[in-house]
């Protein structure tokens, strides 16, 4: 059944809604009341690995922002707030330039949000790396971005993950990241 009428918001209208949202495609998505600590754990778990492994290169860590729960403002009509991202570009207090790499972690209640229409979505805007991490399973799958998709480079439960990043290279020691 076609709707006659559906509606569709801006970034104007999610900036005068109270609690946690996102909006993607104009249509809006209310987030998870406040994260699990196991989410929230894994989620700055992830952040510090990438931000140890960068100390050590200080060309990479001078230039790449590692954010935690930060809004991305893709377009007019879409704002999401990954769980962790690298930014390795100039940004002042607002993302609005497609990141590096980007972190879900996947609860219940945000698992098609994240396989599907972010998946879609950070395919559509760039975003090089695209990392899900499930903690229930301690799995983590791993794509990259090519043009004609994104494939999958690792789904695994314990290994050291090699990034790279223009000429940044890390790795990342998931058995280091679950709660």
């Amino acid at each position: 059944m076609t709707l006659a009428y559906q509606e569709y918001y801006t970034i104007e209208d999610y900036q005068q809604w109270d609690g946690d949202w996102e909006l993607i495609d104009g249509m809006p998505y209310a987030m998870a009341p406040s994260p699990s600590v196991t989410h929230q754990t894994v989620s700055f778990n992830i952040a510090s690995r990438i931000k140890d492994e960068l100390k050590h290169k200080p060309d990479c860590f001078d230039q790449c922002y590692i954010l935690m729960e930060t809004d991305w403002l893709v377009s007019n009509d879409t704002v999401v707030r990954p769980d962790v991202m690298m930014v390795c570009q100039d940004i002042d207090e607002k993302v609005m330039v497609t990141p590096e790499l980007i972190v879900e972690v996947v609860s219940f209640s945000s698992t098609k949000r994240d396989e599907v229409m972010k998946f879609d979505l950070y395919h559509r805007e760039g975003v090089l790396y695209y990392v899900l991490a499930y903690p229930e399973q301690q799995l983590v799958k791993i794509y990259k971005h090519y043009p004609s998709g994104f494939k999958k480079l690792v789904d695994c439960t314990a290994n050291s993950v090699g990034f790279k990043i223009g000429e940044c290279t890390f790795n990342v020691d998931l058995s280091l990241i679950w709660r």
